[in-house]
């Protein structure tokens, strides 16, 4: 990815403009969007700010569409799981939490910010990266659904979910 600035310098004096062209090289980004957690109302809230930001939803799958979904409650069931609203280059991800499977919900701790990154390699440096001085929740690992990803909150209190999926 290539970044390219120009800049026009006058000088009144000498009656006298130029370009400076600048060119800066980036490697592919790590891509970062915000995933916050509900607490049985995350459809309800990813509608309302669909009307704000307007799109469409790319995912929305539920607990009961998930691998072993039929052995919690139907309450549950019904909760949702994974949920993507695009907008611009980023994604507002929401869930819902499910205190069956030992989940809980804090205000101001539910959210957590998530990192695509472009390999497993890089998935696994930046994992570790953050991990240093945190809690790891959930080790890299391959997911039911095909990505690569990992949960850990870093050594400021701050919640991470890094994924690589080959598919995207």
């Amino acid at each position: 990815m290539m970044l390219c600035r120009i800049y026009m310098i006058q000088y009144p004096i000498c009656d006298y403009n130029f370009a400076l062209i600048t060119t800066i090289k980036f490697n592919k980004m790590i891509t970062i969007n915000p995933y916050l957690n509900f607490s049985g109302n995350a459809e309800k809230a990813m509608t309302f700010y669909k009307s704000i930001f307007g799109g469409e939803f790319n995912v929305l799958q539920k607990f009961k569409d998930m691998a072993g979904g039929n052995k919690i409650g139907e309450d549950d069931q019904q909760k949702i799981m994974h949920m993507s609203l695009p907008i611009g280059n980023n994604h507002l991800l929401a869930s819902d939490i499910v205190e069956s499977m030992g989940q809980t919900l804090k205000m101001g701790t539910n959210f957590t910010l998530t990192a695509a990154t472009e390999s497993e390699k890089e998935a696994d440096k930046t994992f570790n990266g953050l991990a240093q001085g945190g809690q790891i929740t959930m080790a890299m690992n391959k997911a039911f659904w095909g990505a690569y990803v990992g949960f850990v909150t870093d050594k400021f209190g701050i919640q991470w979910m890094i994924s690589y999926d080959p598919k995207k």
